[in-house]
């Protein structure tokens, strides 16, 4: 009786594994699509900060 218990508390460890495996790897796909849609998204000319550094090569310190 005991090995019976033993058993199914594997198998039901085993599936609850499994669909940790399977939701840990679903939600990794989502994060790296957002970030990937995140970043084909940014202006290339904007700073981190929101500034443009567009114009300011070549100026001197007037």
């Amino acid at each position: 009786m005991a090995d019976q218990t033993d058993k199914s508390a594997r198998q039901a460890r085993g599936a609850r594994d499994d669909r940790l495996k399977s939701a840990l790897r679903e939600n990794l796909k989502r994060r790296k699509a957002q970030a990937r849609e995140r970043a084909a998204t940014a202006d290339p000319s904007q700073d981190d900060d929101g500034s443009s550094s567009e114009g300011t090569a070549g100026k001197a310190g007037t």
